[in-house]
C-alpha cells in the first residue's frame, strides 16, 4: 500500500464504570486523554485525529489545548453501554474520509509514538498480504481453560516459562482497518490481520483503580529518565 491518509480515532466516554470520570481525570499532572492525543500528534504518519465523545468536559479541554483534533459529540442513539465499539466506530468513519484507520484508547497512556509509526508501516509494508493489524501482548505463562485443562503446556514436563509456546492477548491498544472491512465485518479485524507486538510497559491499559496508580507510576519514572537524559 502506498502513502495513504491515515486518521486516527480516540472514542471517549464521560462515565466510567470502575474508574469515576476516568478519561478526565488528572494522571501525571494532565486529564487521562491527554496523554494519548499528545502521542499522536507526533505521529507523522496520522493526518488527523478524530475524539468522538459525549463529554463536554473531554469537548472543552480538546477545543482549549489541543485545537486541531477534530471533536465529534457522539449521537444519543450511540452512548449506551450495550452499543458495539465497532458501530461507533462505523459513525466515526463517516466524519473524516480516509484510506486507513487507526484506533487507540485514552486508557492506554504509555502507549509510543514511535511504537504506533512501527504498526503503521508494517501493516504499509505488507500490504495487501495482511489486510489489517491489531496490537497483542506476549504471555510466556502457563494457561488453563475454564475446566482446568493446560492450554500451551503440559503439566507432566516443567518447562521454564520463557521456554513456553508464547501465546498473544490482544490488548486493545492499536488497530488499523479500512472502512470497507469495518462494514462488511463489523469487526476491526479484517479475513488477514497481522498482529504488531508491543511491550507491555506500554501496552498497559487503565481499566480500575490499581492501574491508574501503576500507570501514573510509570509515566512519572519515564518523565524523569527523560528529563535525566536531556
Amino acid at each position: 500500500m502506498p502513502s495513504k491518509k491515515i486518521v486516527a480515532l480516540v472514542p471517549m466516554r464521560h462515565h466510567s464504570q470502575r474508574v469515576p470520570g476516568k478519561n478526565y481525570r488528572l494522571i501525571a499532572g494532565k486529564p487521562l486523554y491527554a496523554h494519548i492525543i499528545e502521542t499522536l500528534l507526533l505521529v507523522p504518519e496520522v493526518s488527523a485525529i478524530l475524539v468522538d465523545t459525549d463529554s463536554d468536559v473531554i469537548l472543552d479541554g480538546l477545543a482549549k489545548d489541543y485545537p486541531d483534533v477534530i471533536c465529534h459529540r457522539r449521537p444519543e442513539a450511540l452512548r449506551a453501554d450495550d452499543i458495539s465499539m465497532n458501530e461507533i466506530l462505523i459513525h466515526d468513519t463517516v466524519q473524516v474520509e480516509a484510506d486507513l484507520y487507526l484506533q487507540t484508547h485514552s486508557t492506554n497512556p504509555l502507549l509510543k509514538a514511535e511504537t504506533i509509526s512501527r504498526g503503521i508501516l508494517a501493516l504499509l509494508e505488507h500490504y495487501p498480504a495482511y489486510d489489517s493489524l491489531f496490537g497483542v501482548t506476549r504471555r510466556q505463562v502457563r494457561y488453563y481453560d475454564e475446566l482446568g485443562r493446560p492450554i500451551n503446556h503440559n503439566p507432566a514436563i516443567l518447562m521454564q516459562t520463557q521456554d513456553l509456546p508464547p501465546v498473544f492477548e490482544e490488548n486493545s491498544c492499536l488497530y488499523l482497518f479500512t472502512r470497507q472491512i469495518l462494514e462488511a465485518r463489523r469487526n476491526r479485524l479484517g479475513e488477514r490481520p497481522m498482529m504488531f507486538e508491543i511491550d507491555p510497559q506500554e501496552a498497559w491499559d487503565v481499566d480500575n483503580e490499581v492501574d491508574f496508580s501503576i500507570a501514573e507510576m510509570m509515566i512519572k519514572a519515564r518523565l524523569e529518565v527523560q528529563k535525566k537524559g536531556n
